[in-house]
């Protein structure tokens, strides 16, 4: 055995664990706006609810059943977001990033509602709780890294979340497209609540120019926006993102493996002996 290698996991683990709670204990982030409190924000009141109980919103809707599972959704949501968000505030400290629009943390309602609706929509069907099993966005954090220390801010943030339990379920890295989005975007499965939680990693310059191309690509992705127009503002958007500089080796970066679940040690008992009746 070598104890050398064990002594050192033991203090690595041991480090991490210490360097957790201390980042926990100091609480302040550096952010790129005004430092937020940790407890969720408020939600104003769905505006867009119709007298029955149903949503409607730019042509879209959903009937009262679905819009309720949906307000259960964003309920659930919100009290999971409670123990994701510091273990975020630690690993952005740790990694040495910035926590970027750390108040819009959680989805608005309408959006997600807009966002279900256009699911169903396009997918005749289909189920609100199908829709729904597909949103990973509902609880979302950036964090930004200047490009020089950006592959390397990445792998420690991913690293650590991994470590923390959290199961990455989604990675899906754009740095090596010609055209479009250039970042890495990530989900998780939160280990207690279960919770999809998205961590999308950023350099400055292409957090810019994703704020710069939101509303065309909100424009984009409109049920009645006519096919033309959709081309337009995808070159749009390709235009912007092509002067975004690519980080030294973002191209590389790939997700943390994923955590398997414990074995069921039911499942690993003999099947009981079957006893002949005379």
């Amino acid at each position: 055995m070598n104890t050398h290698r064990t002594a050192h996991r033991i203090v690595t683990r041991a480090a991490t664990a210490a360097a957790l709670a201390t980042a926990l204990g100091l609480g302040a982030v550096h952010t790129a706006t005004a430092s937020a409190p940790s407890a969720a924000p408020v939600l104003a009141p769905f505006a867009d609810t119709d007298p029955d109980g149903g949503w409607h919103q730019d042509g879209l809707a959903l009937n009262a059943a679905d819009n309720k599972k949906v307000d259960a959704f964003v309920a659930r949501a919100r009290r999971a977001e409670r123990s994701i968000t510091p273990q975020i505030r630690a690993a952005a400290r740790l990694s040495h990033a910035d926590l970027i629009g750390f108040d819009q943390r959680l989805k608005s309602p309408d959006s997600l509602k807009r966002k279900v609706a256009t699911s169903m929509q396009e997918s005749p069907g289909q189920t609100v709780d199908a829709s729904l099993g597909k949103i990973n966005d509902a609880v979302r954090f950036t964090l930004q890294w200047p490009a020089g220390r950006y592959s390397q801010g990445v792998d420690s943030a991913a690293g650590l979340l991994s470590s923390w339990g959290n199961d990455s379920t989604r990675w899906s890295n754009t740095w090596n497209r010609t055209a479009g989005y250039k970042a890495v975007n990530s989900a998780w499965r939160a280990p207690r609540s279960h919770q999809l939680f998205e961590v999308q990693f950023h350099t400055p310059e292409s957090k810019a120019a994703q704020l710069e191309t939101h509303k065309l690509y909100e424009e984009q992705r409109l049920p009645g926006t006519p096919p033309e127009r959709v081309h337009e503002l995808q070159e749009q958007q390709n235009a912007i993102f092509a002067a975004v500089p690519v980080p030294p080796g973002a191209e590389r970066l790939t997700a943390p493996a994923r955590h398997l679940p414990a074995p069921d040690p039911a499942r690993r008992l003999p099947a009981p002996a079957r006893v002949s009746v005379g």
